[in-house]
């Protein structure tokens, strides 16, 4: 434990910040891919992986989304962790016991921790989700959301039915465009978030702060002209920022102090590009935002010592707009 300005103690998994107030996410240790080659060190085969996600976290939530719309359900597993991060970090519970949540029926962990240690006894960084892992040789893959989603956009084809075979949220045309709109998008609005709730400095705050509605100013001029952030195709680059939008006026709004504006009533083009990706098929039933809210609110003490927990869940996204006669995807 160490202690807070007012003397109250933080426990130390939610000790984010660096000396100088600013929040710098940890780098993700296991980065291995699963591969089409039979010959890989991990081949992609039926039944083998595994994927575990929380349904409160955005990076989670982006692997969760790609399974699913790739039509990886019956080919990899998933659990889910409780929405609560306590001491012991992420934890294992009962759906009877909380709605949502799994047991870890693969290696029979009470907290996601255990997994980590199971692959690196040695292990020191954080215990994060999401995680991929393989049942086979008994160790994590990938903990790094990036590379999760790439690895299921295209690792499995071979072993998918019809429908999903070459659905790609990558593809080779527009990679070059795909990476450079990631790059600033992470930096300043999926991550940008964190940098503006965990800065523990009003001058690390402000700046974070600032530059993220900066970068909403100009996602907000792109969907004044495009349907989708590359055009009239959905690709990665919208699913990362989906995950992030999605919470912003429920969680970031208020939570991280990001109240410059609101979503609902500050992004028009914003929230129609929203509530199109929530209608798509299979998009809703990712988004448990009842573990979300809870999450947030209840885990991150330091910020919500209530954890009283707000009420609005944020814009209707089943507000009806104009779809796309075709999948764009």
């Amino acid at each position: 434990m160490s202690s807070s300005k007012s003397g109250a103690a933080v426990p130390e998994i939610t000790k984010w910040h660096s000396k100088d107030g600013e929040f710098r996410r940890q780098v993700s240790s296991f980065r291995s891919l699963v591969e089409a080659d039979p010959n890989a060190e991990f081949p992609a085969e039926a039944g083998r992986y595994h994927l575990y996600i929380s349904y409160a976290c955005p990076w989670a939530h982006r692997t969760l989304i790609v399974r699913k719309l790739k039509g990886l359900d019956s080919l990899i597993g998933l659990s889910v962790v409780h929405y609560l991060m306590g001491p012991n970090g992420w934890e294992f519970s009962s759906p009877d016991d909380v709605p949502g949540a799994t047991l870890d029926d693969v290696n029979g962990a009470k907290y996601v921790r255990e997994v980590y240690f199971k692959a690196e006894p040695e292990y020191s960084a954080r215990f994060t989700v999401p995680i991929l892992w393989d049942k086979k040789k008994q160790t994590i893959v990938n903990n790094e959301s990036s590379e999760i989603i790439r690895i299921f956009n295209s690792a499995f084809d071979e072993l998918l039915a019809p429908e999903y075979r070459g659905i790609t949220f990558y593809p080779e045309e527009l990679r070059p465009q795909i990476d450079e709109i990631n790059e600033w998008i992470y930096d300043t609005v999926n991550n940008g978030v964190y940098k503006s709730g965990f800065a523990t400095t009003q001058s690390a705050y402000e700046k974070n702060c600032t530059a993220l509605f900066q970068s909403l100013e100009r996602i907000e001029e792109i969907l004044s002209k495009n349907e989708f952030l590359l055009g009239k195709r959905l690709t990665e680059a919208d699913l990362r920022l989906f995950t992030t939008i999605l919470r912003f006026d429920p969680v970031y709004h208020g939570h991280f102090k990001c109240n410059l504006k609101q979503i609902a009533t500050g992004y028009p083009n914003m929230l129609r590009w929203t509530r199109e990706i929530y209608q798509l098929p299979g998009i809703k039933e990712t988004v448990n935002m009842e573990h979300i809210k809870k999450h947030y609110y209840m885990s991150h003490t330091q910020i919500n010592p209530t954890q009283v927990v707000p009420l609005s869940n944020g814009p209707d996204l089943n507000e009806p707009v104009v779809k796309p006669a075709t999948r764009p995807y």
